[in-house]
């Protein structure tokens, strides 16, 4: 409210309620009745009112004593609250952000070392060993000024203390204290707000929370409702008076203002995730506070020895544990960074927890052993455990990986941060992607079919159209050659198709005597009564399935129960060509689909090829994945541009100008292609080679609308279009997959000429660790997307993290169900 200069011509009118006159008749109350009916709601006609003037702006209201006049404005009712119930036997009220119920977030039960009475917070401990850190629980105000005195009669002059919950906490007035509150949904009356979307602050919401619990007690009376036991919901939800902001402080209120008492205090809100590991710039955010805390404490920053001791830290979480103990471990590591050798048990050393609490390292070993258990239970439930399992072993190894970031940076005075760090060793992120499953135990035995787990065969046909019409000439589809180069490439071939294809490649007109046959599937294939069938399960390529099984297949569109007189592995019918054709080599060598070749999976195609030449200069080389599309399209680029290498590069034509829509993008001229470009040696002929090598191997494939590069923008067209969201996600991530595949083409290829003086004898994945990771091309691939198109913020998929965990989960490494 605020004085008013409106003028006293306006017409007064009673403060009657307005049921008492007929709607709709033109009147200024009626225009006005949302601004009068917030000013009953308030109850102040009954005290002050003796008047109220309407007016154009907002209603004028005079008191009876005609000493004080006040205009009432209709912020409050113009943002359109909500409310709601958490059940038909509650009350209904506001909620905060239109959806959520402010619930209190500590209870008794969450106190497991009962340390409240005695410390302040609930679960305060010290990490062992004497080190001064700390950590604890979400205190009250009153609880968190007797930790702070705690500290201080223990001996500790300086104190730097993390508040490391990522979900807003609001902190209401309660019996001569201050206790904190966090909003929740109404689905999940357990869980606080997790994983707030990129660039939203919770010191921004918890303002926005409290201005909003502000005007909520305006509209009712001065009061609030909130809720104390979700357990029972026992004579909930609860009155809270609110007469002004000052009833109401958000956390930087309660952390900062001891500071003032304090001034070697010093505190910092570092957000960190409830589960699973920070982010890597949550890392880099932690060591630029200790830093800034150790500049202006009187401490000195200790380079090569441990003279002067680091203020002692603090952190605090809703629990005291999980997130909280990253901190602890954090600083434990720090601190005694030149006493300990590295290994795991350094980390287990800082993890360790008092009875009751479990550090990262248990609670990976509990959350799985509780998974066989579940098995009866429904998916949901091990669905759930497995995830936790996952986070918890997740949170582990970033834990490990940073204390080795410690050992090497500490001394180096922090030169790199701990995300720079990571891009410089992009194999720790193949490491978790691909280790992450089978670390955890979960690959179940051979004895899976006795738990009642079916095996389901997928015949390939159904997923493989013959596009090229090539499977009535050479019985296998998709059959093709890179023209005047010994380079081909084909769907999967059967027992019978192989062996025509054989033939063709061995007759008088090609008369190729060495064949090099590399299969990229990385799913497990069999071959049925000359039909081939995938069981769909990476990782366990060659396992035979004994034959005269009955087995539960698709076909096409019906499944049916249908005996294998004979079922043979991939490796045993090439087996069968050998006496046939005695030039004729078997690879397994399985790349991802949709996405760009690992680093390795380049060493291993080049040896392969290397091998063969060295035998014969003539030799054939033969690719296949499932559809003979894009694996087998990515192999046969590789193997023109490793024969070029080889033979000698033709020469480049000029580049034709193109006047079609997207034409730049076509061309593939993204903006994080030509940083790549840029950075490499001889840049743009690097890409021009790889273009070339495209439209060269592509040139026959224009039936299957496939180019590896120019898919790239099709397909972000496409997931643009999309009304399906799970669509167009995946349309995303694929439409990145492709961009990074058609940037490591590139590095291939600038490896393939840099590297060319010495034979190759370094191997690609070696070069890109050592060349290619320090010279900052894994730093644009960590920002992998198209600015020009669209903003890259909060685009997880956009990083190395984000992009290779959501294609590892698509094919995870072991077999059968979750049990």
């Amino acid at each position: 409210m605020m004085g008013t200069t409106a003028s006293a011509a306006q017409q007064a009118v009673s403060a009657s309620p307005l049921e008492s006159r007929a709607p709709g008749d033109g009147s200024m109350e009626d225009q006005h009745s949302l601004s009068i009916h917030s000013f009953q709601t308030l109850g102040l006609h009954n005290s002050k009112a003796k008047s109220i003037i309407t007016n154009k702006v907002a209603p004028v209201v005079i008191t009876y004593n005609c000493r004080e006049e006040f205009q009432i404005h209709d912020d409050l009712l113009k943002a359109n609250y909500t409310v709601g119930r958490i059940s038909e036997a509650t009350l209904e009220h506001y909620l905060v952000q239109g959806k959520y119920f402010m619930v209190r977030d500590v209870y008794g039960k969450l106190d497991v070392l009962n340390t409240t009475g005695s410390c302040g917070a609930p679960n305060f401990r010290q990490a062992k060993g004497g080190y001064a850190v700390f950590g604890m629980g979400q205190p009250s105000l009153n609880g968190f000024k007797l930790v702070l005195q705690k500290l201080q009669r223990e001996g500790h002059k300086e104190c730097v203390f993390f508040c490391v919950r990522e979900e807003p906490v609001v902190f209401l007035r309660l019996e001569g204290d201050f206790v904190s509150y966090t909003p929740r949904g109404k689905e999940n009356l357990h869980e606080n707000l997790h994983r707030l979307q990129r660039g939203v602050r919770a010191e921004s919401l918890e303002l926005a929370i409290r201005k909003e619990i502000r005007d909520f007690a305006q509209l009712s009376e001065s009061m609030y409702y909130v809720y104390n036991d979700i357990e029972r919901l026992r004579d909930e939800p609860h009155a809270v008076r609110v007469h002004c902001d000052e009833d109401i402080q958000v956390t930087d209120e309660v952390y900062r203002r001891p500071v003032f008492l304090q001034p070697s205090y010093r505190y910092h809100r570092l957000p960190l995730p409830a589960e699973g590991a920070p982010l890597e710039e949550q890392f880099d955010a932690f060591i630029r506070c200790l830093r800034m805390s150790m500049l202006s404490s009187s401490s000195s920053l200790p380079l090569a020895r441990n003279d002067h001791p680091w203020p002692p830290p603090g952190s605090s979480s809703l629990n005291g544990f999980g997130r909280n103990d990253l901190p602890l471990v954090k600083r434990f590591s720090t601190s005694e960074l030149l006493f300990f050798p590295f290994n795991i048990l350094e980390n287990e050393m800082a993890l360790s927890q008092p009875p009751g609490l479990l550090g990262a390292a248990g609670l990976v070993s509990s959350e799985h052993h509780r998974l066989p258990v579940l098995y009866f239970q429904g998916s949901s439930t091990k669905e759930y455990f497995l995830q936790r399992t996952l986070q918890s072993l997740e949170r582990y190894f970033y834990l490990i990986a940073f204390n080795y970031y410690l050992h090497e940076q500490y001394p180096l005075g922090f030169a790199l941060s701990f995300s720079r760090w990571m891009c410089r060793r992009p194999e720790l992120y193949r490491l978790r992607v691909c280790g992450l499953w089978s670390a955890a135990g979960l690959r179940v035995g051979r004895d899976i079919p006795c738990l009642g787990i079916a095996l389901f065969q997928v015949a390939d046909e159904r997923f493989c159209p013959d596009v090229l019409s090539t499977a009535k000439e050479m019985s296998v589809a998709n059959f093709r050659r890179v023209p005047k180069m010994p380079v081909y490439g084909t769907a999967q071939p059967s027992s019978k198709s192989l062996g025509s294809v054989l033939r063709y490649l061995t007759d008088a007109k090609r008369k190729h005597s060495r064949i090099l046959w590399v299969s990229l599937r990385e799913e497990a294939v069999l071959e049925g009564n000359e039909q081939i069938y995938t069981l769909r399960e990476p990782g366990l390529l060659e396992e035979l399935i004994p034959c005269q099984k009955w087995l539960e297949v698709y076909l096409e569109s019906e499944k049916q129960m249908k005996m294998f007189k004979s079922c043979l592995t991939t490796q045993e019918i090439f087996s069968q060509q050998k006496n046939s054709c005695q030039g004729l080599t078997y690879r397994r060598i399985p790349i991802p689909d949709f996405c760009a070749p690992k680093e390795q999976d380049f060493d291993r195609l080049l040896e392969a090829m290397k091998s063969t030449l060295a035998e014969d200069s003539r030799a054939a080389f033969v690719f296949n994945c499932s559809s003979g599309r894009g694996r087998t399209t990515t192999a046969m680029v590789i193997a023109v541009l490793t024969l070029w290498h080889f033979n000698g590069i033709p020469e480049m034509s000029e580049e034709e100008i193109v006047s079609v829509p997207d034409a730049k993008y076509t061309k593939g001229e993204f903006e994080v292609v030509m940083k790549v470009v840029q950075l490499l040696p001889d840049g743009h002929r690097m890409k021009k080679e790889v273009d070339m090598a495209l439209d060269t191997v592509s040139e026959t494939m224009t039936p299957m609308h496939y180019h590896l590069r120019e898919i790239i923008i099709c397909t972000f067209r496409q997931g643009k279009s999309s009304k399906d969201e799970r669509e167009a996600r995946t349309l995303q991530l694929r439409s990145l997959q492709y961009l990074e595949r058609y940037i490591f083409l590139i590095l291939f290829n600038t490896y393939l000429h840099l590297e060319k003086k010495d034979s190759w004898q370094r191997p690609f994945s070696l070069w890109m660790r050592e060349v290619a990771a320090v010279a900052g091309v894994y730093e644009v691939l960590n920002q992998l997307g198209f600015p020009e198109l669209e903003s890259l913020e909060g685009r997880a998929l956009c990083t190395l993290r984000g992009r290779w965990q959501a294609q590892g989960a698509t094919a995870r490494p072991f077999r059968g169900d979750f049990v």
